[in-house]
């Protein structure tokens, strides 16, 4: 098997799990970060805290691309609101053939990777990981999932491309639930009707899966805001499937009680929250599709004062 080389933007709890599983692995894998997570993985390696097995490995931690050279993989993994400085990173990473494969939240990732690296270099798909960075250097993984669901954007066909193929493989081979598909935005969009209006009622609300889902207005709001942006999703053309709305309502319902939506918990650490690529987007998307979304848009418009993070008095 072919190993690529890897480098890693965003190297929190989700980036930072998936770099420890690849270098674990024996990838060559390097990482941007800064700050004290930065020093703290250059000291001591990064480590992982896993229901799967501890890990603490030591991959090629940098606070600059420039020092990393041209790889063959880079998984962008930035929270959606650092867009603004964190794509600037992607081009000295570049070489004739890297792939860049975004695991960002929302659906409009791929546009904004592609903007910069070139729109045929871009693979997405969503993750579902639960993960945590406890402190420098340290991620804590809650649960056993680590799946990536991945795929071509710009030009999908009706087969998995070899590209796809072969890095789903190198990903299984380090531990990642990794499954390949044909056309990325179907599991993009799926995994968006659950996760904006969830992004959106946890924090309006600031209560966890298990009050939502057994208050009756709220399950009522969370309820007819996945039904909003599912009609989007129909609306502009994705095949979504028919059966996602009662899914969804599955999936809530075996969430443990004390679930919340990172929003929620970005919220109530008074940081920013990713608003504008969750409840936001599907406001601007349902506006020029000619979509009606009224609780969408209400709660978009409450949560719109931390958005930038906590109020200042």
């Amino acid at each position: 098997m072919h190993m690529p080389r890897f480098a890693v933007v965003g190297a929190g709890a989700v980036g930072g799990y998936y770099a420890a599983r690849l270098a674990h692995a024996g990838c060559d894998v390097g990482v941007i970060a800064r700050g004290a997570h930065l020093h703290a993985m250059q000291a001591r390696g990064l480590w992982v805290w896993s229901p799967l097995g501890d890990l603490v490995v030591h991959p090629r931690v940098v606070d600059r691309p420039e020092a990393l050279g041209p790889v063959d993989v880079v998984i962008y993994a930035v929270k959606t609101y650092d867009n603004d400085t964190a794509l600037a990173l992607l081009p000295p990473l570049l070489g004739p053939d890297t792939v860049v494969l975004t695991l960002q939240n929302g659906v409009s990732s791929a546009d904004a990777v592609g903007a910069v690296v070139g729109a045929a270099r871009v693979l997405a798909g969503p993750t579902y990981i639960a993960a945590a960075l406890r402190a420098p250097g340290l991620i804590e993984q809650t649960g056993t999932h680590r799946r990536i669901v991945f795929g071509e954007v710009a030009a999908p066909g009706e087969t998995v491309s070899p590209r796809v193929t072969a890095l789903a493989a190198v990903l299984q081979h380090a531990g990642i639930e990794a499954e390949p598909v044909a056309d990325a935005r179907v599991p993009l969009w799926e995994k968006f009707i659950y996760l904006a209006p969830f992004a959106a009622v946890t924090g309006a609300a600031r209560h966890p899966a298990g009050v939502i889902r057994s208050e009756p207005r709220l399950r009522a709001t969370m309820t007819a805001a996945c039904a909003e942006t599912e009609a989007v999703a129909r609306a502009a053309g994705i095949a979504v499937a028919t059966d996602v709305a009662p899914r969804i309502a599955a999936y809530l319902d075996a969430l443990p009680h004390a679930t919340r939506s990172s929003l929620l918990i970005d919220l109530q650490a008074g940081k920013r929250i990713e608003l504008d690529a969750l409840a936001g987007d599907v406001v601007r998307r349902a506006q020029v599709l000619g979509v009606p979304t009224p609780v969408m848009a209400t709660l978009a418009s409450v949560l719109a004062p931390f958005a930038g993070g906590a109020l200042q008095n």
